[in-house]
């Protein structure tokens, strides 16, 4: 946790105690935490709706369509917001399906909750994050995935089916 030196509270000096960065002026304790990820597993028949990632380390990599919970928002709110974005589709968020710890980026760590959908509503079209949306079978997906969890969750699908 190097790269941080100064307290955001104060602007005093950190410094490092039992492994959390404490600041040596006011004494506030800098909690590096991982942020929060959705995702909705979209399934017509025996297919899932995935997502090829349009720009960034993961372009050209297929996902389960998903994003990041802003600050004060309700996960499932989150959910919503990031698939209809990146997707075109309104979905109704069912129960959750499952829920992994994302370690693939060091620097990023995620905590990600995939829900079930049902399809509302709107037209598929890749936008934001993905520049390509489809369905594919759970026997076929395409390659490369851009998320070890992801692989992970569509393992359990197939398994389930």
């Amino acid at each position: 946790m190097t790269e941080f030196q100064f307290c955001p509270k104060c602007s005093g000096r950190f410094k490092t105690l039992h492994g959390r960065l404490v600041c040596q002026e006011c004494g506030y304790i800098f909690y590096r935490n991982p942020t929060v990820g959705v995702a909705v597993i979209l399934q017509k028949g025996p297919t899932i709706l995935l997502g090829r990632r349009a720009r960034g380390r993961y372009k050209g990599a297929w996902c389960i369509p998903c994003g990041h919970v802003e600050w004060g928002e309700d996960v499932r709110t989150a959910a919503q917001r990031e698939f209809l974005e990146e997707t075109g589709l309104q979905v109704g968020i069912g129960p959750v399906y499952t829920v992994h710890s994302n370690f693939h980026d060091p620097k990023s760590l995620t905590v990600g909750i995939w829900f079930s959908g049902r399809l509302i509503g709107g037209t598929l079209q890749a936008a934001d994050d993905l520049d390509a949306v489809d369905y594919f079978s759970l026997n076929t997906l395409p390659e490369p995935l851009a998320f070890p969890t992801d692989k992970l969750v569509l393992e359990q699908l197939r398994d389930e089916s």
